[in-house]
């Protein structure tokens, strides 16, 4: 039967008038008052690491979420006395014959005789023990994870090629050092929220028959406020924290690549786990190397007799020994050479290839010695016109 979702039989077990220390044939004003008075001594702000309170506190919640509504109440005992009849022991809701007759060897009622009722106000199974059941108030905040955090880490080109650790100072958003979150006063005692009285919410108008909760801005859902504010983060509970973390930087990161470092954000709210922190890097550019994906890049100057002659080039790589490339006699300018694993480190752990381009330098200033050759090897090809087939094609 889908009207019975959301039941908890286990509410039915909980003697809620004696978790408020209360009879019950208590008015309404006593349940409340026990509920201040013991929410206040055992509130989790009040009493940090106390795991013992901690629990007592949310029982006390638990039983005025019940008790402190005169309708979830008068619900409550009828369940109550329904299930120390034996009414529920057959099997609920299962226990029961389509006629509505308790199955199962329990005390039997006519269920059709409570829906009936029940139909007459407006509502249906759903309604008569839906809420009581599922709870109508607002139940304690579940643990959250953090915000993810976003900086931006500028390191040299020789890091972002063999990999470095920095330091990260970061500032983020964390519950005030001097009131520990509370938002009051140090030193100060709380009490319970009058706007809410204690539940942490209040409910309004969504339109038509229906109501939401909202948190109460009161004291924030909370639940407790001060009469003196905490004057560092004026009652809010939040300041500014900054710490100071290692972040390993990968080998091989690229110009502008985000790192993410898992649970190194902001911290997590009710015992959950911190954000993550994602690094942009900037990467510095070097005086004689460049990159193209995983390969480094550098133009090697040659004079003209290098190439056409042939010779032997040294190289220099980074960070590493110099190589030496092989240039064949009749090399054109502009050649380039691959030096295989010279380059950056790849996500599988190999690396790249160092590209080495020839360029031509065409000296500036020529003595009388080397300008005579120079007019010899002119003189030598001046019958072999290089631009010939430009007017050719033109």
């Amino acid at each position: 039967m889908s009207s019975t979702e959301g039941f908890r039989a286990d509410w039915a077990n909980k003697d809620f008038y004696n978790q408020l220390g209360v009879k019950k044939d208590a008015s309404a004003e006593e349940i409340k008052k026990a509920y201040r008075r013991l929410a206040r001594a055992n509130h989790p702000d009040s009493n940090p690491g106390d795991a013992a309170k901690h629990d007592k506190f949310k029982s006390v919640a638990e039983a005025y979420d019940v008790l402190g509504d005169p309708e979830k109440r008068a619900k409550y005992d009828e369940m109550r006395k329904l299930y120390a009849g034996g009414g529920f022991r057959g099997g609920f809701p299962g226990g029961y014959t389509n006629t509505g007759t308790a199955g199962g060897g329990g005390v039997g009622f006519d269920l059709n005789d409570l829906l009936r009722e029940q139909a007459s106000r407006g509502g249906g199974f759903g309604d008569l023990f839906g809420d009581l059941f599922r709870g109508g108030r607002q139940q304690p905040r579940r643990s959250q994870k953090g915000s993810d955090v976003e900086t931006t880490a500028t390191i040299g080109f020789n890091d972002a090629i063999e990999g470095v650790t920095i330091s990260l100072r970061l500032t983020a958003d964390s519950p005030c050092a001097d009131c520990k979150g509370t938002g009051g006063k140090p030193g100060t005692k709380p009490k319970v929220c009058p706007q809410c009285e204690g539940a942490g919410f209040v409910t309004g108008s969504a339109g038509g028959a229906f109501a939401i909760n909202e948190t109460c801005p009161g004291c924030g859902g909370r639940q407790l406020v001060y009469d003196e504010p905490c004057p560092t983060c004026h009652g809010n509970g939040r300041g500014l924290s900054a710490r100071t973390i290692q972040a390993r930087i990968p080998a091989g990161v690229k110009d502008g690549q985000k790192i993410r470092l898992r649970g190194k954000g902001a911290a997590g709210e009710n015992g959950g786990p911190a954000g993550d922190l994602f690094v942009t890097v900037k990467v510095s550019p070097h005086r004689l190397f460049g990159r193209k994906g995983d390969n480094l890049t550098i133009d090697v100057p040659v004079a003209f007799d290098e190439l056409a002659l042939g010779a032997d080039i040294k190289v220099p790589t980074l960070g590493g020994a110099p190589v030496t490339l092989k240039v064949p006699a009749g090399t054109p300018n502009g050649r380039t050479f691959r030096v295989r694993g010279k380059g950056a480190t790849k996500a599988d752990g190999t690396k790249g290839d160092l590209l080495a381009t020839l360029e031509v330098q065409v000296p500036a200033v020529l003595d009388a010695k080397a300008r005579a050759a120079v007019e010899a090897y002119q003189a030598a090809t001046a019958g072999k016109p290089l631009r010939s087939k430009l007017f050719e094609e033109a």
